[in-house]
């Protein structure tokens, strides 16, 4: 809940303002530095998720056998400084943590550990990520935006089984850099509203980087639309869909504990939120 908190707050006291706001309420318009502050709040649907943990493992599908069927809070915070109107640089945290809980109806091999069918168990998966962005904008016109650049993303990533009586725990966890391309588009039509769309995304593979000294693929991609009404110069709301999702295969080496590296992780997520920014 308290991962919520912050958004919510933040949400309130943009509505607050919305009938009394000034023309700018974090900048001075002449200025050619201009910050921008996001929040978006609403709910996240799993449309697929699979993972295999160590090459002897179980591919376990976490929708059809771990409890992911349901609605769960989503939510993002974000920065952008914008320098003449050309340039922009963003910062953007997004939290993501999926606990369930699950009877497992088959023998489940995770990291060479088993858990026997009927076992019941706590699962959880956390995936919060953070990302900073540079766009250069295309389009001069202030109104319009088609900005194309680019975003390093940092995971903070944390995986366990745990059977609910304590006896059987495999956990796997990493932080790490992942470079991405990013686009944004901007449009907007009659006096108020606008469309926009946003994308980031990334692949790469062994056959990609040649010198590799072992088998991966890997995958992100973030993309939304996104509708919205500028309500005055300082506050402009909109709703969003988004798909999030990407995957991971490969072997890693130098793992600690009983796993063999191996990890083959296929995610696939839609978002429908409510947001707002603040000038």
């Amino acid at each position: 809940m308290t991962r919520m908190l912050v958004p919510r707050v933040l949400i309130a006291a943009a509505l607050l303002m919305l009938s009394t706001a000034p023309a700018a309420l974090l900048n001075d318009p002449a200025n050619p530095v201009q910050l921008r502050a996001g929040t978006e709040i609403g709910f996240i649907k799993v449309l697929s998720h699979k993972i295999q943990l160590g090459e002897n493992g179980t591919l376990f599908d976490y929708v059809n056998e771990g409890g992911q069927e349901n609605l769960y809070p989503f939510s993002r915070l974000s920065l952008d400084l914008g320098i003449h109107n050309r340039h922009t640089v963003t910062f953007l945290y997004q939290p993501l943590d999926l606990q369930t809980k699950a009877l497992f109806l088959r023998d489940v091999t995770v990291d060479s550990l088993v858990f026997p069918a009927l076992t019941p168990v706590d699962l959880r998966y956390f995936f919060d990520f953070y990302r900073l962005s540079y766009l250069y904008d295309f389009l001069p016109a202030a109104e319009k935006e088609l900005s194309v650049g680019l975003s390093l993303q940092f995971r903070d990533a944390s995986i366990s089984f745990a059977s609910q009586d304590g006896k059987l725990f495999r956990t796997t966890q990493n932080v790490g850099p992942v470079p991405i391309l990013k686009a944004r588009l901007h449009l907007p039509f009659g006096r108020q509203s606008f469309l926009g769309a946003e994308i980031d995304g990334f692949y790469a593979s062994d056959r990609i980087f040649n010198g590799a000294q072992f088998k991966f693929e890997g995958s992100i991609l973030d993309a939304s639309v996104r509708y919205g009404l500028r309500f005055n110069d300082a506050l402009t709301g909109f709703i969003n869909w988004r798909f999030l999702g990407g995957g991971a295969k490969g072997k890693g080496y130098n793992t600690p504990g009983p796993s063999d590296g191996y990890t083959n992780n296929a995610l696939g997520t839609g978002a429908l939120t409510v947001g707002f920014y603040v000038n």
